[in-house]
């Protein structure tokens, strides 16, 4: 169950105190996609469902950024990512994605092709 696995808190980018207790994971998503996001779900590689909705009751506006702060003693450094947008309920998936290696997440939505894709700094 993926969220049995889940070690992280999340916390806005001004309410995260120190660093120090921040584990590896750690990234900033940027929403890039022009759209509002309703749902971030970011959970272990090969988990057998998604868990909780991160983000609670927030949503993620377009242009705007949110600080993903995983426990320090997490291990894992595979992971999922889904987002869902407010206006439609679609969503967009990406697997596989080595957060111990990655700061930034930035997504973006192309309109002529109607997909949504992320880089990775």
């Amino acid at each position: 169950m993926r969220s049995a696995f889940l070690g992280f808190l999340f916390a806005a980018a001004l309410s995260v105190p120190a660093l120090a207790q921040e584990g590896k994971q750690d990234f900033t998503l940027v929403n890039k996609t022009g759209y509002e996001l309703n749902a971030v779900y970011v959970s272990p590689n090969k988990a057998d469902d998604w868990g909780d909705d991160i983000m609670g009751q927030d949503t993620l506006g377009d242009g705007k950024a949110v600080d993903i702060v995983f426990d320090r003693g997490a291990k894992t450094c595979k992971w999922d990512l889904m987002v869902e947008y407010s206006d439609d309920d679609s969503s967009a998936v990406w697997s596989n994605i080595d957060l111990c290696t990655v700061n930034k997440i930035t997504i973006r939505y192309n309109r002529k092709t109607d997909k949504t894709t992320a880089s990775y700094e």
